[in-house]
């Protein structure tokens, strides 16, 4: 293999992953009714053999620019695609049993899943302006797709509308945004961005940022431009609220990485302002609110706002260290909500949406494996040690301390207690509340097997945080 040839294979996900898509909607065309069999399976061996030439094809601790430096391949983009591949995996498997018992399990939501993916992939290895705003909207228009799957659904396709409005209008503003930068450097490639932009910003520098922010904040789900995100979660059928709250927040990081670290990392005390305020209201609206949820799903909305917070403020300490914490917590926290939304399903039946927190009164009663998987996943959530939820808040803490964001600290340690609120008000119903009249639940052996490990996962890097902490740090270093 040629040099050049082997700089190409590093884009191999990509480019496996759209032939994959390709083959797995014609399969599903010709495969007839047979294909609702066919294109599930088919769609995780498709992610198996992504994650497996991926891990192949990487060019250990190094950077490869290709297509004129408009895509990269660098150690955070290899781990981001891995970690894509998997969380979509698990995602998906947990999501079968729950299309099929409602008749919505085509083809279509498969071919989405993975063009969204995609479109995350994009957004992982995006080395100019122009190649993250087609990630943006290949993965935008693939999840307001999916949110508005089931057309029986009046709620689903209300909530599909709201999304697709407010996402263009939070598209239209990175975009303009995106203009402004142009304008000013002459360059849509990041790192001749990030060299023509040092020292002072200039008031046109200050209004592009701005329309930045506004755009990674709404990809966030970030105060002030969160209004989406409980709508879609609660409106959406529960298989695509999991999607939503997971592989998206890779592609987030991503987007929010690649443009300001990499990008206006010349002119970071900008940015660093703008999201700290955006970070304060997100740690404390999503905190705050969602205590007076009765639905669970909403209430997993609000904490992913909350959530998001956090993870902005691993930006705003500006430093390696920060970035490093961000990285990590996103990787936690995406682990967390696909077992959190996991439970949902498998709870699920036919005619019973499990979302309401009056639904898992007495759990423990019910299924006592349940129940504890879910108390594993809400101690975690929580920040509760030895779960691993606990130390990445802490890194959120130590970095954030080291840079003196002392405001940041107080907050965050404010909203982790009422937190627990909230959390261990799942747990009280599942164990000290009597379950009533609520039906039983079905026995599934292979979804459970995941989500068992999924809740172990959150337990051993609890005990064991040295490992995912040393991969995060070795690859932004």
């Amino acid at each position: 293999m040629t040099p050049s040839t082997l700089s190409l294979a590093t884009a191999l996900p990509e480019i496996f992953l759209t032939a994959a898509i390709c083959i797995v909607l014609l399969v599903d065309v010709f495969a007839g009714a047979a294909g609702r069999r066919i294109t599930p399976t088919l769609t995780l061996i498709v992610l198996a053999g992504g994650a497996a030439l991926t891990l192949a094809y990487a060019q250990s601790g190094t950077t490869v620019e290709l297509f004129s430096g408009m895509y990269v391949s660098d150690p955070l983009a290899v781990v981001l695609k891995l970690a894509g591949f998997l969380f979509v995996a698990v995602g998906l498997l947990y999501s079968r049993h729950y299309l099929e018992t409602r008749g919505i399990l085509r083809g279509e939501y498969y071919v989405l899943a993975l063009t969204a993916l995609l479109g995350v992939f994009v957004m992982i290895s995006a080395g100019s302006l122009l190649t993250l705003y087609i990630g943006i909207e290949l993965l935008a228009l693939s999840l307001y797709a999916m949110v508005a799957f089931d057309r029986e659904s009046g709620v689903a396709a209300e909530a599909a509308m709201k999304y697709f409005v407010l996402g263009a209008i939070a598209s239209a503003a990175l975009l303009y945004g995106m203009s402004l930068i142009y304008g000013l450097t002459g360059s849509l490639l990041l790192p001749e961005i990030a060299r023509a932009l040092q020292g002072e910003a200039s008031l046109g520098l200050v209004m592009g940022v701005v329309f930045l922010v506004v755009g990674v904040a709404f990809k966030f789900g970030a105060v002030p431009f969160h209004m989406w995100v409980p709508d879609v979660y609660h409106g959406a059928p529960s298989a695509v609220a999991l999607f939503v709250s997971a592989a998206p927040k890779l592609g987030s990081f991503a987007l929010a990485y690649r443009l300001f670290v990499s990008g206006l990392g010349g002119v970071s005390d900008t940015w660093i302002q703008m999201l700290a305020i955006v970070a304060g209201l997100s740690m404390v609206a999503g905190n705050l609110i969602a205590i007076a949820q009765t639905n669970l799903k909403r209430m997993l909305a609000y904490s992913t706002i909350g959530n998001v917070g956090f993870i902005l403020a691993g930006f705003v300490a500006g430093t390696e260290q920060g970035y490093e914490a961000a990285l990590y917590y996103t990787l936690v926290y995406v682990l967390m909500v696909l077992g959190s939304f996991g439970v949902i399903l498998v709870a699920s039946r036919a005619g019973f949406e499990a979302d309401e927190l009056a639904h898992y009164k007495g759990l423990h009663q019910r299924d006592p494996g349940l129940a504890f998987m879910m108390l594993m996943l809400m101690f975690s959530t929580a920040g509760i040690p030895p779960f691993v939820g606990f130390w990445a808040k802490l890194q959120i803490f130590q970095v954030l301390w080291a840079t003196d964001n002392m405001a940041l600290v107080l907050i965050g340690a404010a909203v982790s207690v009422i937190g627990l609120f909230y959390y261990l008000r799942v747990v009280k119903l599942m164990y000290f509340d009597e379950p009533g009249d609520l039906p039983t639940i079905e026995r599934r052996t292979g979804v459970r097997l995941a989500l068992g490990l999924n809740a172990i996962t959150v337990l051993v890097l609890g005990l064991m945080p040295s490992a995912l902490l040393a991969l995060c740090a070795q690859v932004l270093s």
